[in-house]
């Protein structure tokens, strides 16, 4: 089992939902985050004052699912969040070591 983060601009949000759910994954957390990378902060102008934005307001979707499906999920996200322009985000994947599903107490692949 894997656990896969992805970091996205927050109107691709619908789209990455629906590529997910268009190849099978349907279970995800997503929240609303702020960060930067290389794309920094920028100005902006608020009543004539001009401030900087050091962080950038982000979606950070969280998902896990079974390790062969890890592939075609980080190209759904891919695909769907995709603009081109610098900013579009990151995929990360790591290892889940045990899931429990609290309600029934089911562990690993059936509690996903």
């Amino acid at each position: 089992m894997k656990k896969v983060e992805a970091i996205i601009k927050p109107f691709k949000l619908d789209d990455v939902r629906a590529a997910l759910t268009d190849v099978g994954i349907t279970g995800m957390t997503a929240t609303e985050v702020k960060g930067f990378g290389r794309q920094k902060g920028h100005t902006e102008l608020y009543r004539g004052a001009e401030y900087v934005v050091d962080f950038i307001p982000k979606v950070k979707i969280e998902m896990v699912i079974d390790a062969d499906q890890v592939d075609v999920c980080i190209e759904a996200v891919t695909k769907a969040a995709r603009t081109g322009k610098i900013g579009d985000g990151k995929i990360f994947v790591s290892d889940m070591e045990k899931i429990v599903r609290i309600r029934t107490g089911e562990a690993d692949k059936d509690a996903i």
